[in-house]
C-alpha cells in the first residue's frame, strides 16, 4: 500500500508543480492547494501506513506496546492542514484582489505593476 500511495504522491507533485509554473492566477491557486494536499500524504506515508494498535499507553503500563502507530505524522499532519488551509484563504483572497484591481488572472499581463527595467529607463532618457 505505501509504494502507491508513495507513487499518488508524485503524481500530484507533478501535476502542482506543473499547475504552479502555468500563467494564470487560477492554476497557480489550484496547484497551491495541490502541492499542501500532496505534502500531507507525503508526511503520511513517512509516518509508516499500519492498521494496528492505536497510540495509547494501557493503564498500568509505563510504555507503549509494540506495533503502535506513530503519533507524530499524525499531529504534523493535523497542523499543516491548519496553516495550508490559512495559505490557500489568503492566497485566494490576492487572487481576487489583483483580479479586480487589474481585470486579469494572465501573470504576464500583470507586470504592468512592475517597474521598468534600468535599460529601458536608460534609453527613454537624452543622457
Amino acid at each position: 500500500m505505501e509504494p502507491l500511495i508513495a507513487i499518488v504522491v508524485g503524481a500530484l507533485f507533478a501535476i502542482s508543480v506543473f499547475l504552479l509554473l502555468s500563467g494564470s492566477l487560477i492554476r497557480l491557486v489550484m496547484g497551491l492547494f495541490v502541492l499542501s494536499n500532496a505534502t500531507h500524504l507525503l508526511i503520511f506515508v513517512a509516518g509508516r501506513l499500519t492498521r494496528e494498535n492505536p497510540p495509547l499507553i494501557a493503564e498500568g503500563m509505563k510504555v507503549a506496546e509494540a506495533g503502535i502507530a506513530n503519533p507524530l505524522p499524525q499531529a504534523l499532519i493535523l497542523t499543516a492542514i491548519v496553516i495550508s488551509f490559512s495559505l490557500f484563504a489568503f492566497v485566494l483572497v490576492l487572487t481576487y484582489r489583483a483580479h479586480r484591481s487589474l481585470h486579469t488572472v494572465d501573470t504576464e499581463a500583470m507586470r504592468v505593476a512592475e517597474p521598468a527595467p534600468r535599460a529601458a529607463r536608460l534609453r527613454g532618457r537624452d543622457v
